[in-house]
């Protein structure tokens, strides 16, 4: 199998790595972080005028037509600056949610105004009770005349805060933990019952509860066939899974580059203390580690549109696993060999370490998929 970019590929890449260098600084990220909404409007037009917004949507709607490849390379550069604008929210989510079950109408109104900066939309869909379990949803919808009434309470909802429009899920039918019976409706952020409650997350960016009390929302808001939403479900968050490897790639990267020069510079008893066995051995490690994730980013990449539901679902697993021990080990270690420095504020690579923590729990953390890949046989089958 052929693993070398396109032509186009690498310039995409090269174009997005330098926008990176040359706009998320450390303190250039810090004021974006202190802007209103806790990211920078003018980069979200900056990649909108690069064609990033829209890259997996159609040409018919402004888009680039490309796939998960390129998508890859995207985050894989954002984890690398640490990005903070709702890429993931709004383009993979958000706009997946459309491209992949949206009607018509709906992808003519939603996706161009995606792709040029003017909409942000948030993915409401985890509740108080259902932690990593995607098809434990409480909310619910009912019948009201020619549309629906929702009603219940969202939660951790990524960049929920600063979204003009949100994606919400609720139940139409069944008990509640059932995959049939749940619906995707099309929810302005500011109709009459939504409330929302905006605070940062452990890495610095924002989140928001929502609550939604009798919600009006018509049939034109409901994002594929009312009550068989558990498909398209599966099929977005593989596609987050792998945008957040990904990311978590570039970030893993990022900080063991920081690390080594840091152990080139750092002097201990007169000698540079990369000059030590021990922590050169460490550091070696963290690269091992950072190359076994970006083997599996690459298989989570490439099986994020396999159609055997199964199979996805186990190798979706096996690459969260994978990403989210390295994340944490390659964090750790890249603060511990700072020393007291990586505990601060103002040292990088800290940052680095809540990033990874927060991609490892986005979508169920390495010990609830380790169980999830247990109980379905492992990635390859043990008799085969």
């Amino acid at each position: 199998m052929d693993f070398d970019f396109t032509d186009e590929q690498r310039m995409l890449k090269d174009s997005v790595e330098r926008l990176v260098k040359d706009e998320y600084g450390f303190e250039q990220r810090a004021r974006y972080l202190a802007e209103p909404e806790g990211f920078s409007r003018v980069q979200w037009a900056r990649y909108a005028n690069m064609g990033l917004l829209g890259l997996t949507f159609d040409e018919n709607f402004d888009g680039s037509g490309c796939g998960p490849v390129e998508t890859m390379i995207v985050m894989e550069a954002f984890g690398r600056g640490l990005v903070v604008e709702p890429y993931l929210a709004t383009v993979v989510l958000g706009g997946g949610c459309i491209r992949a079950g949206g009607s018509a109408a709906q992808r003519e109104a939603i996706l161009p105004r995606i792709a040029d900066g003017s909409l942000l939309m948030a993915f409401a869909h985890a509740e108080p009770q259902s932690r990593y379990d995607l098809a434990d949803v409480a909310a619910t919808a009912r019948r009201d005349g020619g549309g629906w009434v929702l009603d219940g309470a969202k939660r951790v909802v990524v960049h929920g805060g600063s979204a003009d429009r949100l994606i919400v899920s609720a139940r139409v039918s069944g008990a509640r933990r059932d995959r049939d019976g749940i619906a995707l409706f099309l929810v302005e952020a500011d109709a009459p019952g939504v409330e929302r409650r905006e605070y940062p997350t452990q890495d610095r960016l924002r989140a928001a509860d929502i609550d939604l009390s009798g919600v009006r929302v018509t049939d034109d808001d409901v994002v594929g066939v009312a009550g068989e939403a558990w498909p398209l479900l599966e099929t977005v968050a593989a596609q987050a899974i792998s945008a957040l490897c990904a990311e978590a790639v570039g970030a893993m990267s990022a900080a063991h580059e920081q690390t080594v020069e840091y152990l080139k510079v750092r002097k201990q008893f007169g000698v540079a203390i990369g000059s030590f066995q021990a922590l050169q051995h460490r550091a070696v490690d963290m690269l091992v580690m950072i190359e076994q994730a970006r083997s599996m980013a690459l298989f989570a990449t490439m099986m994020s549109d396999e159609p055997d539901v199964a199979e996805r679902e186990r190798s979706m697993a096996a690459a969260k696993v994978q990403i989210g021990r390295a994340g944490r080990f390659v964090g750790q270690q890249g603060v511990q060999l700072h020393g007291g420095i990586g505990m601060t504020e103002e040292c990088t690579v800290g940052h680095y370490l809540r990033r990874l923590s927060v991609i490892d729990i986005l979508f169920g953390g390495a010990e609830h998929h380790l169980t999830q890949l247990a109980r379905t046989g492992g990635l390859i089958d043990a008799a085969a």
